[in-house]
């Protein structure tokens, strides 16, 4: 049983991953990130090439580690499986396009879905997890209205998996998050950029 295994995280809460947004040094901001146990740190850095994605990715698996806590990789499934990565999160059409065999490398394997059918099909693809979004209006999808907490809900009833809601989540509503059956909340500017981490993390469970 790996360490990540033996220790329970703190918080309901995926912290995901925005280096340009990032308030300080980004590895030192992962470090106090895992220090307070989110369930896991989803490395999203999307823009990177795969090569300095994999060397960013080893540094930030150590990291998590040391503190007991899930490190789930972002798009790059060649640079997942050559780090033996066992966490790995895509978008809808790159999961589509792994093998069964590649799918099943990984114990957590996740996506992100903007419906029920996406919903569905990732379950059926082997996710053991998804995102489902994004709820509430947020700076990362100016101008588009967020799907709202029926949507929310739709999807959680329509899968037999945890769904993380991701898209606008703060402490004014990541309560309402959680009744509508999410399992927990995706986060990213709010753990990226805030003065206290632990504080941040405490204020999104405490409603």
């Amino acid at each position: 049983m790996s360490q990540m295994e033996r220790n329970e995280h703190k918080y309901d809460i995926l912290c995901v991953t925005n280096r340009k947004l990032c308030r300080g040094k980004f590895l030192e901001r992962i470090d106090s990130i895992a220090f307070n146990h989110p369930a896991a740190i989803i490395l999203r850095e999307k823009d990177l090439p795969e090569s300095k994605y994999e060397a960013l990715a080893g540094q930030v698996m150590e990291i998590c580690a040391c503190h007991g806590v899930r490190c789930i990789l972002h798009s790059f499934a060649d640079a997942a499986m050559r780090l033996h990565a066992e966490a790995l999160h895509l978008p809808l059409p790159l999961l589509r396009q792994m093998s069964g065999q590649q799918r099943s490398q990984f114990a957590v394997l996740g996506a992100s879905c903007h419906s029920v059918e996406d919903a569905i099909e990732a379950e059926r693809l082997g996710c053991t997890y998804l995102t489902a979004g994004h709820i509430f209006a947020t700076d990362c999808k100016k101008g588009l209205p967020g799907r709202g907490l029926d949507f929310l809900r739709e999807v959680c009833d329509s899968v037999n998996i945890p769904v993380y809601a991701i898209g606008g989540i703060s402490p004014d509503n990541a309560a309402d998050v959680r009744r509508a059956g999410a399992a927990g909340v995706c986060v990213m500017s709010g753990l990226m950029q805030c003065g206290d981490v632990a504080e941040a993390m405490e204020a999104l469970t405490s409603k």
